[in-house]
């Protein structure tokens, strides 16, 4: 993890200023349109192919950690790929053909090449009557055994008769793959974005994941940055255990995270806090989120989801939230085939990116201060900051200084005064950015022995 020395910062420009982001959505879509065909699973090819099409956008450094490799307790598992999987009926048709969608195979399934009975064959079919056209999405990571997914109507169309099954893989020792893009800012405080890339061809949980933190860590190199910033991408669970286990000497730099998924259906923006329920990236989502979707909705956290389980469990505790629209298992096509290119929705994409920026802007320029002039109010119209003809009332960034200057006492940051006054983070930020820039404030320093709490 990086080491840059801090030094002393106030807020500048927002990092979302500037952004187009139905433009950036149109890239995301494209750049999932690529990941679609890939078989992905927890380890193998396709999350190589993964992050090589990740690594095409950013700088990335891709890990392999070998399959026996103890992480805490659990331990990394064989690596498994395959090359084709069906099932032919008796007169060599296949019904069922991996080629056709990555969700007919179970994934980690061990090789077989066998002919069966339909008895024989029907446990080892997974289908959802409930949705007779969709293929559900199941796998069998930590026990060998072999599997087709299907709709419930091809099943219920198969007759009595002997079946050709071929899956042509492999379960033998390897590794798991991760990758992660680094980009120091001026202080080695970090912000960590995470996101699972084990996912076969399923468009919201989670190629927007994916897309959504390629663009964004492409979008941080173009801009200064006073906190660093480590993308990861990794399997889900297995994936940030292991990362965590080889750097859980490094994770005190951690101050703020996102776990990204979900992001582009069209339910309301949803953020999940952390497990301390207060952390820096919580308050701040509490502040921002409702500005850009009025419909958004934070949740507590609870142990179930993606990997904000491991990284907010009681050994490590980081101060890292969840993002995503609608929850998993909130829609009805989660984890099928029907979370396809029609669930997701260009606008929703965009508005996500944004929410995005928005909070990495918030936590880049969040900051505590001192008033230098905290005797009455000092003159602003002198220094250019309040409007030259009196009587009006004052607009909302002559609020915003007058709000900045009445609870910069050194014991409130920028989050807490938009929590109070109900003004917009950004016009808050920017006043006192102005204030800064005129002497009428300094940043707080932090007390002995403590960190800036951002």
């Amino acid at each position: 993890m990086g080491t840059t020395g801090a030094v002393e910062t106030h807020p500048g420009k927002s990092l979302a200023s500037g952004c187009d982001f139905r433009a950036l959505a149109d890239e995301a879509w494209a750049m999932m349109e690529e990941l679609f065909p890939i078989c992905r699973s927890i380890t193998g090819d396709g999350v190589r192919r993964t992050l090589a099409l990740i690594g095409a956008r950013i700088p990335l450094q891709v890990t392999e950690v070998p399959s026996g490799t103890q992480v805490f307790d659990w331990e990394v598992p064989l690596e498994w790929n395959v090359r084709e999987a069906w099932i032919a009926d008796d007169e060599g048709r296949r019904i069922v053909d991996l080629h056709d969608h990555t969700l007919h195979l179970m994934s980690y399934s061990v090789p077989v090449d066998t002919t069966l009975t339909l008895e024989e064959l029907r446990p080892h079919l997974h289908s959802l009557p409930e949705h007779p056209d969709w293929i559900p999405y199941r796998t069998s990571y930590y026990r060998e055994d072999w599997g087709f997914c299907l709709p419930d109507r091809t099943l219920q169309s198969l007759r009595p008769g002997r079946y050709r099954v071929r899956i042509d893989s492999t379960l033998e020792p390897g590794s798991l793959t991760y990758g992660e893009c680094y980009l120091p800012g001026a202080v080695s405080d970090e912000f960590l974005i995470f996101t699972h890339v084990c996912h076969p061809s399923l468009c919201n949980d989670n190629l927007t994941g994916i897309a959504l933190a390629t663009l964004l860590a492409a979008r941080l190199r173009e801009v200064d940055r006073r906190l660093s910033y480590r993308f990861v991408f990794a399997p889900g669970t297995i994936g940030s255990i292991t990362w965590l286990a080889r750097n859980e000497g490094e994770v005190h730099r951690i101050r703020h995270g996102l776990v990204l998924g979900l992001l582009g259906d069209r339910g309301p923006l949803t953020y999940k806090r952390s497990r301390r329920g207060n952390a820096p990236i919580d308050r701040i989502a509490g502040v921002v989120l409702p500005a850009i979707d009025a419909s958004a909705r934070l949740i507590d956290f609870s142990p179930y989801g993606y990997d904000e389980r491991q990284l907010c469990s009681p050994g490590f505790d980081l101060p890292i939230g969840r993002l995503t629209r609608t929850p998993n298992n909130e829609y009805p096509q989660y984890h099928t085939s029907a979370d396809d290119f029609s669930l997701i929705d260009r606008g929703a994409l965009a508005q996500s990116l944004e929410a995005c920026m928005v909070l990495l802007s918030a936590a880049e320029r969040n900051a505590t201060y001192v008033n230098l002039n905290p005797k009455c109010e000092p003159r602003l119209g002198k220094r250019g900051l309040f409007r030259p003809v009196g009587g009006a009332h004052p607009g909302e960034f002559e609020h915003a200084l007058l709000w900045v200057l009445s609870l910069s006492d050194g014991h409130h940051d920028l989050v807490s005064i938009a929590e109070r006054s109900r003004l917009r983070f950004d016009v808050l930020a920017d006043a006192a950015n102005a204030l800064h820039e005129v002497g009428l404030l300094r940043p707080a320093a932090a007390p002995a022995g403590e960190r800036n709490p951002t």
